[in-house]
């Protein structure tokens, strides 16, 4: 069996490159099944949305939109590869478990390192917001 990054030869028939329709189509299943039995992700959910209409209710400009966004975006992919990482993790037989144990708590120390990261930059550009209301 050879393969080639377009196309892959198996003893029967060729595989053709996959398409992008279904690249994406992939690509959103993962996101639904990674959101799905995950309270973590209602509650980073929770705190997206208040981020989002305080955003609009202060009124940030474009930069601070970016900065928001990029942060919610930030939680939301350390949050699936964490995911990720359990699903990986509950596939390997017990003594492989064993092995490996520690890599649950790496993954859940990203989440950790995004939420702060997402908090701190909230604080920054949401109080200096409020801190301007309050001055006027």
């Amino acid at each position: 069996m050879t393969a080639t990054w377009q196309t892959v030869e198996t003893p029967d028939r060729v595989k053709q490159p996959r398409r992008w329709r279904d690249k994406f189509s992939e690509a959103f299943r993962g996101v639904r099944g990674g959101m799905q039995g995950q309270s973590s992700f209602c509650v980073h959910l929770f705190f997206a949305c208040l981020a989002v209409l305080a955003a609009a209710v202060l009124q940030c400009d474009p930069f601070e939109w970016c900065l928001i966004i990029g942060c919610i975006g930030l939680v939301f992919t350390a949050e699936l590869f964490n995911t990720a990482v359990e699903t990986l993790f509950k596939g390997l037989d017990p003594s492989a478990r064993d092995r490996v144990y520690h890599a649950l708590d790496i993954a859940a120390g990203a989440v950790l390192v995004a939420c702060l990261t997402a908090a701190t930059v909230g604080t920054i550009v949401f109080g200096r917001k409020l801190l301007a209301i309050l001055a006027t």
